[in-house]
């Protein structure tokens, strides 16, 4: 019984977390040191990232009846994408503005030390805004886009791909059957990365407590958990209320992906579980297609966690600077996040970028601000990374049931812990490997 237990994925993830944080507490120096565990995990992980995302959105509209059907579940995706992830904009902007936490740090931006922020106010300065997003989508060279795991340029050559191989009709056949044997041989290399899981958790939280201390959290502790209580509060209501739409229970969804929260929660990263999550979504009954679109459009277009973050973290540094905002004023900040925040993905440091450029742009709040959010942005990206995650799967799922897509007697099945099912996944996963 009990070596079941802590055979499961998420356990030795949470057991991870927990010997992390502790070695961090009493032995920081040391914990500081185990940074490399987590590093070399993501590594691992953004080695077949690239990879499978192209091997899926190809086979995903190749394997579409129509170009109707690809039209159909493109523009309902991003019409989701934009309708939800500027509602997480507004609800941080709401949560921000009822419980103040910047107010009375009295922070003069004169006294501001800015030199740890210069690399992001720089990659900020050079970015040419909405229209240099849309020219770079386009990439010079599909092998330059997958060797920086450039999701969306990888994205944009895998429908142009995808589409050109489902024109062919049959005679494309051997080279769709060759991208679903990759694509396999990909996930296979996935489960044995997973392995090691527990192992990065564990010296990615051992390096973050070590590093950044607990005691220095405190001072703003309050915008913390404002953070994460938002996280929170859109993931079971905003989030339960579109499943409970689209004919499931937000409950026992999250429960189905909890190896990939935990993982999530260890890793501070929602690209180190795509991979898995898109095999996942699969077996739960949406179509292939769908879960081949959908994700990786969703890593770039719908970054709920980020969304929330943004809007908290400017009206925060305007709080603590004593910097007057007006609604007007607000509402323009939110009306600039909805285009800089769908342009962040796939850049290092794109959060803290992002909110660089915004701010920029707006003029009115100090940038040197963002010094104030150093200390804990690295722990308020969990809940970011968390609630991405989360947000991803659900709009997968909301898609398909939308269009049409979603098996809902096996969603039914899985949901409901079906052993029938189960034994047939696990049949299934056999033959994969074999």
């Amino acid at each position: 019984m009990l070596r079941r237990f802590f055979g499961k994925l998420y356990v030795q993830v949470l057991i991870g977390v927990s010997a992390g944080v502790l070695l961090g507490i009493f032995y920081p120096t040391l914990g500081a040191d185990f940074k490399p565990l987590g590093d070399v995990f993501i590594k691992l992980i953004k080695m077949v990232f690239a990879p499978i995302i192209f091997a899926m959105v190809v086979l995903g509209i190749a394997k579409m009846e129509s170009m109707k059907e690809l039209g159909r579940v493109g523009v309902r995706a991003l019409i989701y994408f934009e309708v939800v992830s500027t509602f997480a904009l507004a609800l941080g902007l709401v949560v921000v503005n009822v419980f103040k936490p910047g107010v009375g740090m009295n922070v003069d931006p004169a006294t501001l030390d800015t030199k740890a922020i210069a690399n992001y106010t720089a990659a900020a300065s050079k970015s040419g805004g909405f229209v240099d997003f849309l020219v770079n989508m386009v990439p010079s060279s599909i092998v330059e886009a997958l060797a920086k795991n450039d999701i969306l340029q990888i994205l944009v050559f895998g429908i142009f791909f995808g589409v050109a191989l489902s024109h062919m009709g049959r005679k494309a056949k051997p080279v769709v059957d060759l991208l679903d044997a990759f694509c396999n041989s990909m996930f296979g290399i996935v489960g044995m990365i997973m392995r090691l899981a527990p192992l990065a958790a564990f010296g990615a939280m051992a390096f973050t407590v070590g590093k950044y201390g607990l005691a220095s959290l405190s001072a703003l502790g309050q915008l913390m958990l404002c953070m994460y209580l938002t996280c929170v509060a859109f993931v079971f209501v905003v989030l339960g209320f579109i499943a409970k739409l689209s004919g499931f229970s937000i409950f026992k969804f999250l429960r189905y992906i909890k190896d990939e929260i935990f993982t999530v929660l260890g890793t501070s990263s929602s690209e180190s579980v795509v991979p898995q999550l898109m095999r996942k979504l699969e077996h739960i009954g949406v179509s292939k297609p769908v879960v081949g679109l959908v994700i990786p459009s969703g890593v770039t277009f719908n970054p709920d966690g980020q969304c929330i973050y943004y809007t908290m973290a400017a009206i925060f540094i305007a709080q603590a600077t004593n910097t007057p905002l007006s609604m007007t004023d607000q509402i323009v900040i939110l009306g600039v996040l909805m285009l800089t925040s769908k342009g962040s993905a796939g850049v290092t440091g794109s959060g803290f970028i992002t909110l660089a450029a915004t701010l920029a742009s707006m003029g009115n709040i100090p940038v040197a601000g963002m010094v104030l959010l150093l200390g804990v942005d690295r722990f308020m990206s969990e809940a970011r990374a968390i609630t991405n995650t989360i947000g991803n799967a659900v709009a997968t799922m909301a898609v398909a049931r939308w269009v049409g897509a979603l098996d809902m007697v096996r969603m039914s099945r899985v949901l409901d812990q079906d052993t029938t099912v189960e034994a047939l996944y696990e049949a299934e996963e056999a033959i994969a490997k074999a």
